[in-house]
Order: structure tokens, then C-alpha cells, then sequence
């Protein structure tokens, strides 16, 4: 496991890299084919992609957001999102990363989360739960913080009656628009709500974090 910890942290820090050089280039921003979770990509999110399969192939057979399935069937399946929050890096809003998952046999054994704008990445085995920075070798474990003010609500406009409730009530929230990356923060927040139609995708790594 240490090995694909050490390829996927590698993976990352190149796409961060290479958002870096591509980021006034007007044509990586051009809307490309519907990608097999559901979405369009852009240029950007196939050059990610294409980043962590380079580094990651060699693991398993790659479930991504946007080719699907690659690779020849195995009992290991690198569940991937190359850039969780595609929006919020259009649009140039600071939360948006990667989420993969190293599953054997259905079952997550690895979960890594980053968050590109400001590098905070978050890995969890069956022997630990570590956060960090990316650039950084230094890895802490991740303890619940305890002052936090507001929760984390994805897809909260869907669901007007309940936010509604929620304010009623006093409770404050976010709904910042990347599944993934809300679930690994939810240490930090006072509570976490995601409802409506999720893609394994979003779930595989964060929700493993999660819980």
C-alpha cells in the first residue's frame, strides 16, 4: 500500500504542476465528449486523467469519471475522479482536487483525497488516517475539530424545504460543490448532509475517509 500512497501523492503534485502550465491556456478549457460519469469534461480533466493512469495502471484495472473502465478486469480497481469540483475550477473557486479509492475485490482498502488549490491531502488505510500537505513529507492524524460553526451541505440547493429547516434551526452551512473533498473536511465541520443521485466516483475514497 505504501507503494501507491507514494504514485498517487506523486500523481497528484504532477497535475498540480500541470494545471500550473495550463492555466491561460483557453483551449484545455474546451468542452470535450460526455465523460462516463455523466458530465462533460474539459481538456483539463482528460490531461489529469491521463496523469494518474500513467502512475496508477500498473495497480489494477482504472474506473474513471471520465473513460469508465480501463484496463483488463481485476480484483483491484482504482476507482478514480481526476478532478472532483470540475466547476469550481472553471470558475476559479479554491476547492476542487482528486479522489481515489484502491479497492480489492469491492472493497476500499485505500482512500485519498486532495484539494489542488491549497494542497491539503488526506489518506486513510486500515492502519491510519493522516492529513497533510502535498508538497510537504510531513503527515499528521486527523483529530475531530471540535469549534466548528457551520456544516457542509452538497447538492443543498436541490432541497430548499430542508435548508430552510436547517436555518430555522440556527444551523449554518456550505454547499461549496465537490462531494469527495466535503467528505474528507467533514472532521472539520459540525455536521455533514448529502443527499440525491451520487456517483461512485464522488464516494469510493471519501466516504471511506468518513467513516
Amino acid at each position: 500500500m505504501k507503494h501507491f500512497i507514494r504514485e498517487t501523492i506523486k500523481a497528484c503534485q504532477e497535475v498540480v504542476v500541470m494545471l500550473e502550465n495550463h492555466k491561460d491556456d483557453k483551449a484545455a478549457y474546451e468542452p470535450q465528449d460526455i465523460g462516463a460519469g455523466g458530465d462533460r469534461s474539459v481538456g483539463l480533466d482528460l490531461m489529469a486523467e491521463q496523469i494518474f493512469m500513467d502512475r496508477l495502471d500498473y495497480f489494477g484495472q482504472i474506473n474513471s469519471e471520465e473513460s469508465g473502465l480501463v484496463g483488463e478486469d481485476n480484483d483491484v480497481q482504482i476507482v478514480l475522479d481526476p478532478i472532483d469540483g470540475s466547476d469550481n475550477m472553471l470558475t476559479l473557486f479554491p476547492y476542487f482536487g482528486a479522489s481515489i479509492a484502491y479497492m480489492k475485490n469491492g472493497k476500499c482498502l485505500v482512500g485519498i483525497v486532495c484539494n489542488f488549490a491549497n494542497g491539503d491531502i488526506y489518506i486513510k488505510d486500515a492502519k491510519q488516517f493522516l492529513q497533510g500537505k502535498l508538497h510537504s513529507a510531513h503527515f499528521k492524524p486527523v483529530v475531530k475539530h471540535h469549534t466548528s460553526k457551520i456544516g457542509i451541505f452538497e447538492k443543498a440547493a436541490l432541497y430548499p424545504e430542508l435548508t430552510t429547516q436547517l436555518i430555522e434551526n440556527n444551523l449554518k452551512y456550505r454547499a461549496p460543490g465537490a462531494v469527495a473533498l466535503s467528505l474528507a473536511y467533514a472532521h472539520n465541520s459540525n455536521y455533514m448532509i448529502f443527499l440525491g443521485k451520487m456517483r461512485t466516483y464522488d464516494l469510493e475514497a471519501g466516504l471511506y475517509i468518513y467513516v
